[in-house]
């Protein structure tokens, strides 16, 4: 019995960067925000371009505490779906395709959500990296870090905890 030819590394990349990006693109909230996320492998990088509608205090001017508070839980969120999504992916468990064609998994539900504003968000896009502490069938714990000019310099993070979805299979 011949075997099957494994698919070009490009055709699997491309399923899995549509595959994240329908996730991303179907909560309309991530949308208001202009939310992006860039995948390098396994590791997702949330981007908040610059609009003026994210400034809070224009005298100063700086992003709303909101605005940075609703980045980082997105981040928090989609990376641990992601995390999730690419380990069900990689055991073939999961079609990157169903979720392409609008079959989007249920989020984690956030229990609670604490944030540390470290200093000002300059009027400039941001970044965010989620990094998830725990992820079992229930629960999960994940830590955010965003920042804008350097990533060593972060300006706000986060630390919040999560319902995992049931998966019915």
């Amino acid at each position: 019995m011949a075997r099957k030819r494994p698919e070009p590394v490009q055709v699997i990349k491309q399923r899995r960067d549509a595959a994240l990006s329908a996730l991303v693109h179907g909560v309309p909230y991530i949308n208001f925000l202009g939310i992006e996320f860039d995948r390098r492998g396994d590791e997702l990088t949330a981007i908040l371009p610059y609009d003026d509608k994210l400034i809070g205090n224009p005298m100063i001017p700086a992003i709303h505490g909101g605005a940075i508070s609703g980045f980082l839980e997105v981040a928090a969120v989609i990376g641990l779906s992601w995390a999730t999504l690419w380990d069900e992916i990689e055991r073939g468990e999961l079609d990157a395709d169903e979720i392409v064609k609008g079959h989007l998994p249920r989020l984690p539900k956030t229990i609670d959500f604490t944030v540390d504003y470290l200093r000002s968000g300059l009027p400039r896009d941001a970044y965010a990296r989620a990094k998830v502490n725990r992820s079992g069938r229930r629960y999960a714990s994940v830590h955010v870090e965003a920042w804008q000019d350097n990533r060593e310099r972060a300006f706000a993070q986060a630390t919040g905890h999560f319902l995992m979805p049931r998966r019915d299979g």
